[in-house]
């Protein structure tokens, strides 16, 4: 089965990539590369560097690739940015993901498996959050998540393209082999920003608020491997093959981790003193934000592996030896 990864160059996408090809998946990757890494695509997999919003050559590229299936992750993720800009973000997100779904429909693909985003639910009312919680996007970047939803759904009404909506929480961790790994820049996550500074990279990590009504009063997140959330598309995939039917469906462990919790953990692993210091509250920051994974177990057969300790771990070996 050959395979199409949209922006496989990219953090979460090389990590697929990676999966994909040692379970015998033929793998083709299209990336612009303005924000992925040519290094992080294993060397032998076909690639193109193709903009998703030039819509002759990336039509030219599905028609001549002959795929079977997409994985989608092309697309701008900085929530801080998308509310600074957020015209690039529609452009970029929107309009180009529509570009390769027309693509896709006109060359006769008919399985998707779509990045999405718990961000659609906003702030949201019950936690654990399920597929049922109600959607509310705060930010640009989740409306955008939530408007490509609504284009599949459409698509899938008349063209009966299938797809995987999988909503993730915080992707985190690195290759076992620490071959690839995250890097951003600016970096956003807390994850690669707290092993920054154990590396001494940067002098301290700000924590965005103690006040809020948890444990320790720093915000909670449920921080998921980037190798259990490729195992969860890979299965989609198979899902799309077998049941031909769209899915919608969150990922993530259903275990929270706070702020303060994480640094700790942090220290431990790596050995070192990482300076923290608080910091005013972000605006649109949740006080917590864990998964129910129920769906995910019963439909997918997906069941996460790895905790807070591989987390860490595993990104540690490669931000101590990054290669790009």
């Amino acid at each position: 089965m050959r395979v199409l990864v949209t922006g496989g160059a990219g953090y979460i996408g090389s990590h697929v990539v990676k999966m994909l090809l040692e379970q015998n998946y033929d793998v083709v990757v299209i990336d612009d590369l303005s924000r992925g890494h040519r290094e992080a695509v294993p060397a032998g997999v076909k690639f193109e560097q193709i903009s998703l919003l030039n819509y002759n050559k990336l039509q030219s590229a599905v028609d001549s690739l002959n795929v079977d299936a997409a994985i989608h992750f092309a697309a701008f993720a900085y929530v801080g940015e998308s509310v600074e800009n957020p015209g690039m973000y529609y452009e970029n997100n929107v309009a180009g993901s529509l570009n390769l779904i027309k693509a896709l429909q006109l060359s006769g693909v008919k399985k998707i498996v779509f990045s999405s985003t718990c961000s659609l639910y906003g702030n949201p009312e019950i936690i654990p959050i399920s597929e049922k919680e109600s959607i509310k996007p705060i930010n640009p970047y989740a409306k955008t998540k939530f408007m490509i939803e609504q284009v599949l759904n459409d698509f899938d009404s008349t063209f009966g393209i299938k797809y995987a909506a999988l909503r993730y929480f915080n992707a985190a961790g690195a290759d076992f082999k620490a071959e690839i790994g995250e890097s951003h820049d600016p970096e956003p996550h807390l994850i690669p920003i707290v092993l920054q500074a154990a590396l001494g990279k940067r002098e301290k990590v700000t924590i965005y608020g103690d006040n809020y009504p948890t444990a320790d009063g720093t915000c909670i997140r449920d921080y998921i491997h980037v190798y259990d959330l490729a195992d969860a598309h890979i299965k989609a995939l198979e899902y799309l093959n077998e049941k031909n039917e769209s899915l919608i469906v969150n990922l993530g462990t259903g275990q929270g981790y706070s702020v303060k919790e994480l640094i700790d953990s942090a220290k431990e692993i790596t050995g070192k003193e990482i300076k923290a210091v608080i910091g005013e509250r972000r605006a649109g920051d949740p006080a917590v934000l864990v998964a129910d994974n129920k769906k995910a177990r019963e439909v997918l057969g997906w069941n996460p592996k790895y905790g807070l300790n591989e987390i860490i771990s595993s990104a540690w070996e490669w931000h101590k030896n990054q290669k790009y």
